[in-house]
């Protein structure tokens, strides 16, 4: 990540933000995050997310990447974490990939294709509104849960969704929850919407007890 904090891509370059805790002495879990098909890094929930991170001793890559096509957007994250292993100050033993709706088909996608290489590359995935469907459009969920499907039995997955998301039908969900031979996990947020946000609750308060959930999950997962 140099001075400018862009993480390079090919001819590209991409806009990323590294937090980390005040020492990297005991550092050895790394958590990538990446933002949905609007918006960017510093998505708010993302912000968050990060500082709770860091605040626990955990490394937090965030990093933008603009477009709509999902492969061009795996090809981008398998950037950032080539980038995240060459950090050699952090002894890193687990890495988690991250995202928020789109970001997280990504990091799914991912996921897969270098656990098809190794089982070692990537202990989690924290898949944060992931997009099951278009809104009215369920049947696209087939083609959306194919990388869910494929992941390993050693690869770990925290789904967190709200239950009234118009982008993940919750029957449909559990079906493909159930199909998948990965150690998955779902936490339902209460009315929460595809963007997080409850009615009647503070974003503040939603933001805490959906991070909360994933450091629990992750340190359950890492030790």
């Amino acid at each position: 990540l140099g001075t400018d904090g862009l993480v390079h891509f090919g001819a590209k370059s991409l806009d990323a933000v590294l937090s980390s805790p005040a020492s990297d002495k005991d550092v050895h879990t790394a958590v990538i995050l990446t933002h949905g098909a609007g918006g960017d890094m510093n998505f708010k929930h993302l912000v968050s997310l990060a500082r709770a991170l860091t605040s626990e001793g955990l490394v937090c890559l965030r990093f933008t990447c603009k477009g709509l096509n999902l492969a061009f957007r795996v090809k981008a994250y398998n950037a950032v974490w080539d980038y995240l292993k060459t950090l050699t100050r952090f002894k890193l033993k687990n890495i988690f990939f991250g995202g928020r709706s789109m970001g997280s088909r990504a990091a799914a996608a991912l996921a897969r294709q270098l656990s098809d290489e190794s089982e070692e590359a990537v202990q989690g995935v924290i898949c944060l509104s992931f997009p099951l469907h278009p809104p009215g459009k369920t049947h696209a969920y087939h083609q959306r849960s194919e990388d869910l499907k494929k992941l390993p039995e050693s690869v770990h997955v925290l789904f967190v969704s709200g239950t009234e998301d118009n982008m993940c039908n919750r029957d449909l969900f559990n079906e493909v929850v159930k199909d998948m031979k990965a150690d998955a996990e779902v936490f339902w947020l209460q009315g929460g919407s595809h963007g997080l946000t409850v009615k009647g609750r503070s974003e503040e308060s939603v933001m805490d007890e959906v991070n909360l959930k994933v450091l629990l999950w992750i340190k359950e997962k890492t030790t």
